[in-house]
């Protein structure tokens, strides 16, 4: 939802956007990629019901962020932490005994989401990126996400548009978390007041981001929140200046 308020808007320096649910969604459903992929090795599942249990595990599990290890650590503490959400999600609807070789099982499902398969992109997505970018802001990824987001954001000809990308996983901290915010802005020695930043999540993105001075817009394509300032239910509704 539009708010008459903002037409009237300061160009920011740089813009900083949440992944998943911003830029780009999953096919379907996770409940229907873990049952594609089980599904190969025997295993037969209700998509809707691996959705519904996967994301009470997924919102039951610690921030993904592992602070002070080593940068050559983070891939494998990374599969590990979505391993151990699957193996719960799969315990959890009684079928983890049903595979064979539930490692096997996990190696695929986890390399699936390095690629293009599960994701599209938000078809208002590429041309606002490029408006954006044709003005001379400064892009950057923000997100709780692990580094297969490096080859998926290539995969789906995102890439390019963004001059720098912040994870939870190298950044050592997650959404809504101060730090994150603060090590995105000194990859571009940009200021709160300079910058802006979009996201589907009321709790990290909008008021992550507000509570560092930074403006904070909430992207609700689904399911929109009420009285909330700088929402809008896509990128394109968001006014240019």
């Amino acid at each position: 939802m539009s708010n008459p308020q903002n037409s009237m808007i300061k160009k920011p320096r740089v813009i900083f956007l949440d992944a998943v649910g911003t830029l780009f969604g999953v096919r379907h459903s996770v409940g229907e990629a873990y049952r594609i992929i089980a599904d190969q090795f025997g295993v037969k599942a209700s998509a809707e019901i691996l959705d519904q249990v996967f994301f009470n595990c997924f919102l039951a599990a610690p921030s993904m962020a592992f602070p002070g290890v080593d940068a050559s650590e983070i891939p494998q503490l990374e599969f590990e932490w979505w391993k151990a959400i699957a193996e719960q999600t799969f315990k959890t609807v009684g079928l983890y005994n049903n595979f064979t070789d539930f490692s096997a099982f996990f190696q695929v499902l986890y390399s699936y989401f390095e690629t293009e398969k599960p994701w599209f992109v938000y078809p208002d997505v590429p041309p606002k990126l490029k408006y954006w970018q044709d003005q001379g802001i400064e892009l950057g990824v923000l997100s709780n996400f692990d580094s297969r987001l490096y080859p998926v954001l290539a995969a789906l000809d995102l890439a390019d548009f963004f001059t720098s990308v912040t994870i939870s996983t190298e950044a050592g901290a997650a959404k809504p978390s101060s730090e994150i915010f603060q090590i995105a802005l000194t990859k571009h020695q940009c200021s709160p007041q300079e910058c802006w930043h979009i996201g589907d999540s009321l709790k990290a993105d909008y008021q992550g981001a507000k509570a560092l001075g930074i403006r904070g817009i909430l992207v609700q394509r689904e399911f929109p929140q009420k009285g909330i300032l700088d929402e809008f239910e896509s990128l394109e509704q968001i006014p240019i200046f």
